[in-house]
């Protein structure tokens, strides 16, 4: 969830992090701050709000070592208190993930006579470390580390010390390894440009970040050799290139992320087909749009290849006893790679027998380390919290490997025509109408059949998720088993409707729902759903396709809906409230 980022070398350090937060943002932007050591003593600044409040405070900062933190809040509010870096002593540290037993630490600690000032988990940190330092920075770490529960990616600096000590379990952490610098962050978009080779960190890792080595250990302070690869991150620029926000500009960037993704699986099909054409049943599983993504997967693989297949949320999946056995491909979509209960998922399902096949934007993630097979989505850097290429993407990926089983050369031939569908759609879209009602309207409900419905739900999340909209997603055939209660005058309902073959029973719901008084919009691929609902609904027209490739269009056609209408609802579609790009805490 949060960020963090540290650097040792002979620049300025306050800027250079300052720099690399505004990369990491999209993990959180309740709070930031930095901690630099300048001439051996610590200075610190941290305020509540986006990066960009310590541009110029950040500017003042001396010294060459430091560490960043940008802040989704879990415990606590978000205010300067609660910002990281926290402090005890000499010690400082940013911390990303979850302290579960800090509760029972903060109490023996202040028994003892340690006084906190701020309502974090993480603030027991700098406290054990503190408790534990006599003379060695890393063995501190290390026994602080032995007293926590929960996930942690955790920085610390000591003054009068030349060194940054990490510390990783749950939570991701990237060494950067440079010339005459090195580095450490949460994700490698951090360190684009910054260094040639990265060291990823497996759980049970700490490190020894200085100016001239980056060094890493175990528990028992025994040096430990890990991969170094080369740094595969490219320069992102934040500029947003003349569009007004970053979510419309990603949007437009959906074409290209689709014909990178379906370039790259070509590369990777026959060691796919291999990991999952054995299998006897194949679970779909992820959070948010990534589960979305993987209904419409669960689609793809019983109707195209043959394969029964379901879908569950990774979060439920974990809890769930009918775990697969050596015959089931556990197929796990994440964007970050790092999202806990979909990482924690696929662990528990290795861990009885299945082939895991991770479907990820991000190639050094935990989920390809525990991955059998990586499926590879190619979207490039997503700032925006809200998913939009990366989810097409996402589509692109699972349908290519639904028709690798399938050898289905007429729709394949179609899937490389999807990234000029979505340039199509995208140009010719007349959606502002339909903005206007959902803006207006007291709830908003998607609903549509088969595929349709996977749809409907990733258009419900986008416009929850920016406009702050309440409304749902819902199968068309539910209606009439509760959704109808809702519907009157001040309520607008969405049907998706592309596949011709469930088109009248969608059109039956639309009818139900007119009749009843409730404001419709129909959404549709199809001329003959057009026609005729064109003078008693909202119709937005879509260009003609096949079903299988339509979500590709729908799903560009109802985010940009839920941009326009975060932009006349004065909301920030970039940096919604209370969310972050990647969720690596439950």
């Amino acid at each position: 969830m949060c960020g963090i980022i540290g650097y040792a070398g002979s620049g300025n350090a306050g800027e250079i992090i300052y720099d690399g937060l505004l990369k990491l943002e999209y993990r959180g932007y309740d709070s930031a701050g930095i901690a630099v050591l300048d001439g051996g003593k610590c200075a610190i600044v941290k305020s509540a709000g986006r990066v960009k409040k310590l541009n110029t405070s950040a500017q003042l900062l001396g010294g060459s070592i430091g560490i960043g933190h940008t802040r989704w809040a879990t415990h606590g509010k978000p205010d300067d208190v609660n910002a990281h870096p926290h402090v005890c002593g000499k010690i400082a540290v940013v911390h990303n993930g979850e302290i579960e037993n800090y509760a029972e630490l903060k109490k023996s600690l202040m028994d003892g006579g340690d006084k906190f000032l701020s309502q974090t988990d993480s603030e027991v940190i700098p406290h054990l470390i503190n408790k534990f330092y006599c003379g060695d920075l890393l063995e501190a770490v290390i026994k602080c580390a032995s007293m926590l529960k929960g996930s942690y990616a955790l920085l610390a600096i000591r003054e009068g010390s030349g060194e940054i000590v990490a510390a990783k379990n749950r939570s991701p952490v990237i060494l950067g390894l440079g010339e005459n610098c090195n580095f450490c962050a949460s994700d490698e978009p951090a360190l684009a440009g910054k260094c040639p080779r990265i060291c990823v960190l497996e759980d049970g890792d700490f490190a020894v970040i200085t100016k001239d080595s980056a060094t890493v250990y175990n528990s028992k302070k025994q040096k430990i050799n890990r991969a170094v690869l080369p740094n595969s991150a490219k320069e992102q620029s934040l500029s947003l290139g003349g569009y007004p926000h970053y979510m419309i500009k990603e949007l437009w960037e959906a074409p290209a992320a689709v014909k990178n993704t379906v370039t790259a699986f070509g590369e990777v099909k026959n060691a796919v087909c291999s990991a999952i054409c054995g299998a006897d049943k194949i679970i779909f599983t992820g959070c948010g749009t990534a589960y979305h993504a993987a209904l419409l997967g669960k689609r793809y693989f019983a109707e195209l290849a043959g394969i029964p297949a379901e879908a569950e949320y990774a979060g439920e999946l974990r809890y769930d006893k009918l775990y697969a056995g050596k015959n089931t491909c556990l197929i796990a979509v994440t964007q970050s790679g790092e999202t806990a209960d979909t990482v924690e998922a696929a662990i528990l399902c290795k861990k009885s027998g299945a082939t895991i096949a991770a479907v990820t934007n991000s190639p050094h993630s935990a989920i390809t380390r525990t991955a059998d097979i990586t499926v590879p989505v190619c979207a490039g850097a997503e700032i925006c919290v809200a998913a939009t290429k990366s989810y097409s993407a996402q589509i692109a990926a699972l349908l290519s490997a639904a028709l690798a089983l399938s050898q289905n050369t007429g729709l394949a031939e179609e899937l490389s025509n999807a990234p000029a569908l979505i340039s199509q759609t995208l140009q010719n879209l007349d959606i502002y109408a339909l903005a206007e009602m959902c803006a207006r309207a007291r709830g908003v409900y998607f609903m549509g059949r088969g595929i349709d419905y996977a749809v409907a739900l990733e258009g419900s999340l986008k416009l929850k998720e920016v406009s702050y909209i309440a409304g749902g997603g819902y199968p068309s055939g539910e209606l009439k088993h509760g959704p109808l209660a809702l519907i009157d005058g001040s309520t607008l309902s969405i049907f998706i409707i592309t596949d011709a073959a469930l088109s009248q029973k969608s059109m039956e719901a639309v009818e139900q729902t007119l009749s009843r008084g409730g404001m419709v919009a129909v959404i549709t691929t199809l001329p003959h759903v057009h026609k005729r609902f064109e003078r008693r609904a909202e119709v937005v027209t879509l260009p003609e396709c096949n079903k299988y490739i339509a979500p590709l269009a729908a799903a560009s056609a109802l985010q940009f809906l839920a941009y326009r209408v975060a932009v006349i609802l004065n909301r920030d579609p970039d940096k919604p409230r209370n969310l972050a790009k990647s969720v690596t805490v439950e």
